[in-house]
């Protein structure tokens, strides 16, 4: 299945869609508006935000998480960091104000802005500012009114899974489609911040391909980007990686996001690979038609020959390059007449026997 994205197609056959996901790495507009232009420069499709409103999200502000940080980039030196779930998501916090400069901006570079929502005020919003798409964070996989709302503006729906169970997926699958939307991406993501290899399992990417019928994303929590090339390689049709402007920020996320001087080699990487894949059908190019000739062989004759006399093994050879009679067209040849004298080395030609 294809689905349209903004001026993009998302789905099979299609070029795979590249989302920076800027929403736990900004500290504010400005370095928003500078995660846009470092996403927009390096090619991505398009950079995601999360849109929230701290307060009403989080009223528990003892409330804590912990993750990991990256203290030293060269040792790759890690500490755990906890502190209260309210004030990370407090530095995430901008107003609609602020974020419709962030959309405008994101327009002014060609790039598509969307978000990850939390209450109802927001899917108005979004939809307001004309973005395409809403993306269902994992954590509200199963807030089926939330889901419900989002589906009835029409937009492209992202379900994002986490820890969520097939059965969850499902019903919010479900859901979707009950509203009248058939647009519908399922994001496989694995849980963790960063993710642990056990916990990615690519090969649900088939999986979900196969049981849902839609295009299916990865949203990777990983360092660098081996993941998301294994998973373009499996079938996924979008990929959604974190940026960031520094990797040892001492905040939730940043220890596995590529930073400004990396995106453009990422972006690079995904493309390559598409070029790579190429098609599931062996189809030969002319510059490799053409190489194929120089490494195959004709036959030649390694005797002098006589008018009338017959073709047989011990007359023939088979030599490179392959631009005469290929060996596999022996069989047909022997016991042939020569239609002339003819010198050892020929490579033999149709009109030399009969």
């Amino acid at each position: 299945m294809k689905i349209p994205l903004g001026n993009r197609t998302v789905g099979d056959d299609c070029q795979v869609f590249i989302v920076f996901e800027a929403g736990p790495t900004h500290d504010g507009l400005a370095s928003a508006k500078e995660l846009v232009r470092c996403a927009a420069r390096a090619g991505a499709d398009a950079v995601k935000f999360q849109i929230l409103d701290p307060d009403r999200l989080v009223p528990d502000k003892n409330q804590m998480f912990s993750y990991e940080i990256l203290l030293d980039k060269n040792t790759g030196e890690r500490k755990t960091k906890t502190e209260s779930l309210y004030e990370i998501l407090a530095r995430r916090y901008l107003t609609f104000d602020q974020w419709r400069q962030v959309k405008s901006y994101c327009d002014d570079l060609g790039i598509i802005f969307f978000s990850t929502v939390t209450f109802k005020e927001e899917v108005d919003f979004l939809m307001e500012i004309g973005s395409p798409t809403i993306k269902i964070c994992s954590g509200d996989i199963n807030h089926v009114p939330l889901i419900r709302y989002c589906a009835q503006t029409g937009a492209v729906i992202q379900l994002d899974t986490g820890n969520a169970t097939i059965g969850e997926v499902e019903r919010a699958f479900d859901e979707v489609l009950a509203a009248g939307n058939q647009n519908v991406i399922i994001h496989n993501c694995p849980s963790g911040y960063p993710a642990r290899l056990e916990s990615i399992n690519l090969k649900m990417i088939p999986t979900l391909k196969q049981m849902f019928g839609c295009p299916v994303a990865f949203s990777d929590h990983t360092p660098g980007w081996e993941m998301d090339i294994a998973a373009v390689a499996l079938g996924a049709n979008m990929v959604e990686k974190t940026i960031t402007l520094d990797r040892t920020t001492p905040s939730v996320e940043h220890l596995f996001s590529i930073e400004p001087d990396e995106m453009k080699a990422f972006v690079a990487s995904i493309r390559n690979l598409e070029t790579a894949l190429g098609s599931s059908r062996r189809q030969l190019n002319p510059e490799e038609r053409a190489r194929g000739v120089g490494g195959r062989r004709s036959i030649i004759l390694k005797k002098n020959v006589k008018k009338n006399q017959i073709i047989d093994d011990s007359i023939i050879d088979y030599v490179r390059p392959g631009s005469g009679i290929a060996p596999d067209m022996a069989d047909v040849i022997l016991k042939k007449r020569f239609t002339k004298d003819l010198m050892a080395g020929r490579f033999l030609d149709w009109g030399d026997f009969k």
